[in-house]
C-alpha cells in the first residue's frame, strides 16, 4: 500500500489533517508535541468509478465515486535543528522512512513560532516552514551521509566499486535506489568521488526531493490574512482548512448533510437539528469551500497519490462480460499502480503466482486480448488469464 507522511512543525494542525483524512482519533490541542508517538490510519484518494460508463450495478462506490485507500502517517512535529536531535527529531525523522511522499503541512495563518508556540495571527511569513522543513531533512540525510563518508571513500580506491551503488545502500532504509543517487548527482553537477562537504549537502538536498517527493499544504488557510495567503500563493501550495472537513466528515457521519470528501460543497439533510453555533460553524466552512473549491484535504491527498507519484487506478476483474470477481462481486477491486505499468505487472500485484503464471491479459471495456507490454490507462478494467490461480 502507498503510505503518505504528514510532516511540518509542532501546532500546524497535522492531527487534525490526520483525523480529517482517516476518522481516526488523534490527540488534537494547541500546544508543541500532542503527537509524540506516530500515528497510523488509512486515508483514500477519490477516482471515477467505471460501473456508471460501462452500466452494472456496484456496491464499491457512493454515487460514482470510487475510494481507493492509501496509508497515512501522522508523525511528531519537526522544531529547528531536528536533524541534530533536538526536540523530537530523530524520532520524527526515522518514521518518514515508511512514507512514499510527504505531505508538509504549513500554517498559513502565520500563527505559530518556528517551534509551533502559538503567537498573534499574521506574526510569521508561512514560506519560512516550507524553506525550514525542507532543509532539516536534506541536513538529516547528509548527516547519514557524512558518518559514512570516509569509509566510503576508502572502498571507492578499488577499481570495481560503485560509489553510487554503495550510497544507495547506505540510504535503503528510506527506499532510495542507485537511480535516485546518480540521477541527484547529475542534477547538482558534481563528481561524487571529489565531492566538497558543500557538494554532498545539496547533493543531500536534491536526492530527498527525488526520493520523498513533497506537497505543500496550506493549512488554517481559514484563518489566513491575505499577505499570508499571498506569500504562500508564490509556491506550489494546496490551500486547506482540516478542521473545516473534520467537521464536514463529523457532521456526513451523523447524517446531517450529504458530503464526499473532495466534493466543491455540501447538502443539508431534510430535517437536520443543527444549534444556531453548529449552524454558524457549517456556513463559514461552505464559504471557505466556495473561495477554494472544496477545503483542501482530499485535493491535497489526491495530488500527492496521483501526481506527485504518478498513479493511476486499475480495477482487475475475473468475468470481463460481468465486471466480476469469482464471487460474483462487481468491480470489487482497485489498485494503485504506477504510471507505465503493464497487464503482467497487474497480474504480479494481484498475486505473485498469477504473475508467474501470467499468459495474456483482456481489457473488459473493448473485450481484445491486449499484449503483455501494452502501458494501461486510468480506469482500465482488465481481466488476467494465468495458468496460476
Amino acid at each position: 500500500m502507498i503510505t503518505l507522511a504528514i510532516a511540518g512543525k509542532p501546532n500546524c494542525g497535522k492531527s487534525t489533517f490526520f483525523r480529517a483524512a482517516t476518522l481516526a482519533p488523534a490527540e488534537i490541542a494547541n500546544y508543541p508535541f500532542t503527537t509524540i508517538d506516530a500515528n497510523h490510519g488509512i486515508a483514500y484518494v477519490r477516482t471515477t468509478c467505471p460501473c456508471r460508463e460501462m452500466h452494472v450495478p456496484c456496491e464499491n462506490c457512493q454515487d460514482g465515486v470510487r475510494f481507493v485507500p492509501v496509508g497515512l502517517i501522522d508523525v511528531a512535529g519537526l522544531v529547528p535543528e531536528a536533524h541534530l536531535g533536538r526536540g523530537l527529531g530523530n524520532q520524527f525523522l526515522d518514521n518518514l522512512r515508511q512514507a512514499d511522499a510527504i505531505l508538509q503541512i504549513v500554517d498559513a495563518s502565520g500563527s505559530t513560532d518556528a517551534e509551533g508556540n502559538p503567537i498573534d495571527i499574521g506574526s510569521r511569513d508561512p514560506v519560512k516552514d516550507i524553506e525550514f522543513l525542507q532543509y532539516e531533512m536534506s541536513m538529516w540525510m547528509y548527516g547519514i551521509l557524512s558518518r559514512n563518508w570516509a569509509k566510503l571513500l576508502r572502498q571507492a580506491q578499488a577499481r570495481d566499486f560503485s560509489l553510487a551503488a554503495a550510497i544507495a545502500e547506505v540510504f535503503a532504509g528510506l527506499g532510495i535506489t542507485y537511480e535516485h543517487v546518480r540521477d541527484a548527482a547529475e542534477e547538482v553537477g558534481i563528481e561524487l568521488r571529489t565531492a566538497s562537504e558543500e557538494d554532498l549537502i545539496r547533493f543531500c538536498r536534491e536526492l530527498m526531493t527525488t526520493s520523498k517527493p513533497m506537497l505543500i499544504v496550506g493549512n488554517k488557510a481559514d484563518q489566513a490574512p491575505p499577505e499570508c495567503l499571498e506569500r504562500l500563493g508564490e509556491h506550489d501550495v494546496i490551500f486547506a482548512s482540516a478542521a473545516g472537513e473534520l467537521a464536514l466528515r463529523m457532521a456526513a457521519e451523523g447524517k446531517f448533510i450529504h458530503y464526499l470528501p473532495g466534493d466543491g460543497s455540501f447538502t443539508e439533510s431534510p430535517g437536520a437539528n443543527f444549534s444556531a453555533a453548529q449552524r454558524a460553524g457549517i456556513a463559514k466552512v461552505a464559504g471557505f469551500m466556495q473561495t477554494f473549491d472544496g477545503t483542501g484535504i482530499q485535493k491535497a491527498l489526491d495530488a500527492a497519490v496521483f501526481n506527485l507519484l504518478d498513479q493511476i487506478v486499475v480495477f482487475p476483474v475475473e468475468d470481463e462480460s460481468k465486471l466480476t470477481d469469482g464471487k460474483g462481486r462487481v468491480l470489487p477491486d482497485a489498485f494503485l499502480m504506477k504510471r507505465g505499468s503493464t497487464s503482467r505487472d497487474l497480474a504480479y500485484q494481484v498475486h505473485t503466482d498469477i504473475g508467474e503464471g501470467f499468459l495474456y491479459a483482456i481489457d473488459a471495456k473493448s473485450g481484445m486480448r491486449i499484449k503483455d507490454t501494452q502501458e494501461l490507462k486510468n480506469g482500465d478494467i482488465i481481466k488476467i488469464v494465468s495458468v496460476r490461480k
